[in-house]
């Protein structure tokens, strides 16, 4: 909602409300904003009423980075020369356009105008040298001067009206200078720090001194990119503006860890005519779109059960990597996005994200019997009991790594089998016992097939967008007349020593025979103490509900506490919401045990760890297509099998290059990507033939027929 005010040479003031995200507590509120052509200036108020008043906040745009966000069509963020950021929305993408290309011209207009309004101020020298040696007592830094007085730059809010004055030319050579000798100085103490002893009361392993490598690693990568900021604005001074839609990438890092670093050495990589003939066939595979995109039935009778058992215990490579990980964390600031980030090869576990979606699905039974529930009460409780359940197997051992990211057009194929016997059918029967696994063979007579006396659940999943990362996963058990559809976007950012995964998007169970549709959400996941042992920490608020029924459940997920309290602890309740009553409360551990506890006063124990675990069915390799998970990732697998960590990177290498080469293509020639499996609907996707539309067919046949 805007309204224009008034226009003037192409500039117009314009006010209205914008969404303004403030922090992960408070989230998204909506603001009153007025952009100042005049005195440069954009500046939000609680509301419209309050506009007289004390604005809440103010940024300058001389010099400011305004850039529309690839998250969604109504999102964009406001980077100020002083380093603040507004992360702004807007209604929709024409109203997020008028913004931007205002809030552009505005910026334009001040930055050019900086240069002209503003004579070269006399030189001055700020060299390091004449303040001192940092060990001189006599110029030691107060402990109330902090960095803004060290370097002479104050922070005032300027009356309305008036101009900024940036940095002159001379003022960079200055500012170039003190940077040049800051950088020795960080030089010689990362020097200092590893000629330190390995072992003793301080070495050069000590954690603190590690953290202050890599901190200060950090600092000086912020300021160069700040300094890059401000040459880019003298040369739109001298240039006349910066090209329409420039944007200023600082938050990239500057290497790909894993081609340029071996134990924090250069590593060069063989040559192409030296490369293992498996990376010569990673970069030839023809394009995804040239081989055939039509959706493939897969037979699950060709499918064997996996004898696959990648355990992801292995502390050593973690150990050994520490300057690795160090670099990395040099590279990276808190809030950065991690979609575009290079990570090592080896903090990878051996399978690709597509696969750990399928891994939560590990106990079929419990998810089977959900549709089996006498009641709407009793299939919600049910639902929760198995979706809480769910996380303990997706997670390979205790060790936090990371699952291959899917290349765009990937698929994975899978699926179970389950005895009949071994699934709950009525209230009070134990859905959580399962029998010892066997393999399940179908009984055949001299007529052929009868009925099997076993559920099937088929899995498949896709990722079907690059940027932003999107999966998509369908799941569905033919039999039950039951299916679940989903789609995920993980979006990961820094934290300092955590890498927070943000799970985007939502899936749906569908109970075709109760005619009832279950919504829920996933919780955060966190991998902690990068720098030591890295663990794994679910976080979060999740929700799941059914219109049709009325009942909803609301699933917390309690990350710890800095000072006691407990890890991985789960709380929840199952309630009503018409009459607001709670039928089932839980709390425990969600890799560990959880405790249920029913309206009827009845409590009942699940040890996730003693719970079995029914394998999945997988075709061997050989059947596989070119783009399904295991086939695509073997070589990486087998080299991390094989502990070789630089053979895994180069061949995790070239399947990344073949994607950024076939997406460039793709641009060039205006492409658009195929999918496989799923369709875009709305802001998700869904599977092209789910069980809902089959069952809804078969009845509609079946009634012309009658």
């Amino acid at each position: 909602m805007w309204e224009q005010m008034w226009r003037s040479d192409h500039m117009e003031n314009i006010c209205g409300y914008l969404m303004k995200y403030t922090n992960l507590v408070t989230g998204w509120q909506y603001r009153y904003f007025v952009l100042n052509n005049d005195a440069g200036l954009l500046e939000y108020f609680v509301n419209e009423q309050s506009r007289l008043l004390k604005p809440r906040g103010t940024l300058q745009l001389a010099g400011a980075v305004i850039s529309p966000s690839d998250e969604d069509s109504h999102t964009f963020t406001v980077n100020a020369a002083s380093g603040e950021q507004y992360k702004l929305r807007a209604t929709d993408a024409k109203e997020r356009q008028h913004w931007v290309s205002r809030l552009q011209i505005c910026t334009q207009h001040h930055t050019e105008a900086i240069g002209k309004n503003n004579p070269p101020l006399k030189s001055r020298s700020f060299s390091l040298a004449s303040q001192g040696s940092a060990n001189s007592p006599g110029v030691q830094r107060r402990p109330s001067q902090n960095a803004v007085s060290f370097f002479n730059v104050g922070h005032h809010r300027l009356p309305t009206g008036k101009r900024v004055p940036i940095m002159q030319p001379d003022h960079l050579v200055d500012v170039r200078e003190m940077m040049s000798q800051a950088e020795g100085q960080q030089r010689d103490l990362i020097r200092s720090i590893e000629c330190l002893p390995a072992s003793g009361h301080l070495t050069s392993l000590d954690q603190d001194l590690l953290m202050l490598k890599a901190t200060s690693m950090a600092t000086m990568n912020c300021l160069n990119d700040c300094f890059h900021i401000l040459q880019l604005q003298h040369a739109s001074q001298q240039k006349g503006s910066l090209p329409a839609g420039t944007t200023i990438s600082w938050l990239e890092p500057k290497i790909s860890l894993a081609n340029h670093f071996k134990n924090g050495a250069a590593q060069n990589f063989p040559a192409e005519i030296n490369k293992p003939a498996s990376v010569r066939e990673e970069q030839s595979i023809a394009e995804p779109c040239q081989l055939t995109r039509e959706p493939e039935e897969i037979n699950t009778d060709e499918e064997l059960e996996d004898i696959c058992d990648d355990k992801e215990d292995d502390l050593g490579a973690v150990e050994e990597q520490r300057s690795v990980i160090l670099h990395l964390l040099s590279q990276l600031k808190l809030g950065m996005d991690l979609t575009r980030v290079v990570l090592p090869t080896f903090i990878l576990e051996k399978r690709s994200l597509l696969e750990m979606y399928a891994d939560f699905m590990s106990h079929p039974d419990l998810f089977v019997a959900i549709t089996n529930g006498s009641s709407p009460e009793e299939r919600m409780i049910r639902f929760v009991e198995y979706y809480l359940t769910s996380f303990h197997e997706g997670r390979k051992g205790a060790i936090a790594k990371k699952p291959y990211n899917p290349i765009i057009g990937e698929t994975f194929h899978c699926s179970w089998r389950m005895p009949k016997s071994n699934v709950a059918t009525e209230a009070g029967t134990n859905s959580s016992a399962h029998s010892p696994l066997e393999q399940v063979t179908l009984p055949k007579d001299p007529e052929g097939q009868v009925e099997p006396d076993y559920y099937t659940v088929k899995f498949v999943a896709e990722q079907v967008s690059h940027h932003p990362p999107v999966s998509g996963f369908y799941a569905e058990c033919v039999e039950k007349n039951m299916c679940v559809n989903a789609h995920v976007w993980t979006k990961s950012k820094f934290l300092g020593m955590s890498i927070g995964v943000t799970m985007v998007g939502e899936g749906v169970l569908h109970l075709l025979e109760h005619g009832e549709e279950y919504t829920f959400s996933l919780p955060c996941a966190y991998a902690r103490s990068i720098l030591t042992v890295p663990w794994v920490e679910l976080g979060g608020k999740v929700n799941i509900s059914c219109a049709k029924t009325g009942y909803s459940a609301s699933i917390n997920f309690h990350t710890k506490p800095f000072y006691g309290g407990k890890l991985h602890r789960v709380t929840g309740e199952v309630k009503q919401n018409m009459t607001n009553t709670v039928v089932c409360r839980v709390q425990g551990e969600w890799n560990s045990v959880l405790e249920f506890t029913y309206s009827n006063g009845e409590t009942k124990y699940v040890d996730l760890t003693k719970l079995s675990v029914t394998r999945k069915r997988v075709r061997p390799l050989e059947k596989q297509g070119p783009f399904e998970s295991r086939r695509l990732w073997q070589h990486v697998t087998e080299s991390l099998r094989d502990g070789d960590i630089d053979k895994a990177t180069e061949h995790k290498r070239a399947l990344e290059e073949r994607q950024r080469n076939e997406e460039r293509l793709r641009a060039e020639t205006e492409t658009p990507w195929c999918t496989k499996y799923f369709l875009k609907d709305g802001d998700g996707w869904v599977y092209h033939k789910p069980l809902w539309k089959t069952v809804s067919a078969a009845q509609t046949q079946q009634a012309d027929n009658n």
